[in-house]
């Protein structure tokens, strides 16, 4: 399985630092609600496959099993063996699901296109937070505030001469002042 697109997809995540890897750090993603998918080795003792299960539940986050091994996984990811990961970016999570499921879509089939649906709606709130600060950048103005007051528009109120302030001591100024000169 040297140029196997799942590890591939895997070692990218990592480098990207989307990857949580160990039971440790993968349970405290999911109870963050950060992970959007956990994975788990195929040759994963019963125990892990329940922990995945139950980190699943406590963080509503899909779980699947791959039919890679804890060594192949391992290897991918510069580790020695890795039964149990966890991708906390919706985009690697898709991508990796939909290739599982051009292997076997009868197993994975349904969680690509849940997990599709879920990575379409994240785009669009992305698309629309940039929009918002473009618009924030530009000074652009929502279409339903009233557009601001006109100087024509404001009521014209007759000028007076202004009055002097007062000075740093509370006195008012009167006069010019003139330096004397050191003749």
């Amino acid at each position: 399985m040297a140029n196997d697109p799942i590890l591939h997809l895997l070692g990218l995540a990592r480098k990207a630092a989307r990857l949580e890897i160990g039971e440790e750090p993968v349970g405290a993603a999911c109870r963050a609600r950060h992970a959007k998918l956990v994975l788990i080795a195929g040759n994963a003792a019963p125990n892990t496959f329940r922990r995945a299960a139950h980190f699943g539940e406590a963080g509503n986050v899909l779980w699947l099993a791959l039919p890679q091994t804890k060594e192949e996984l391992g290897f991918a990811l510069g580790r020695g063996s890795v039964a149990m990961l966890a991708l906390t970016d919706i985009g690697f999570a898709a991508s990796i699901v939909k290739k599982l499921a051009a292997i076997d879509p009868e197993k994975y089939g349904a969680a690509a296109a849940s997990l599709d649906v879920k990575a379409a709606k994240a785009l669009q709130r992305q698309k629309e937070q940039r929009q918002h600060e473009k618009n924030l950048r530009e000074g652009k103005r929502k279409p339903w505030a009233p557009p601001p007051k006109k100087a024509e528009d404001a009521p014209k109120t007759p000028k007076t001469p202004a009055a002097k302030k007062p000075g740093p001591t509370g006195r008012k100024l009167t006069g010019s002042f003139k330096p004397k000169s050191k003749s």
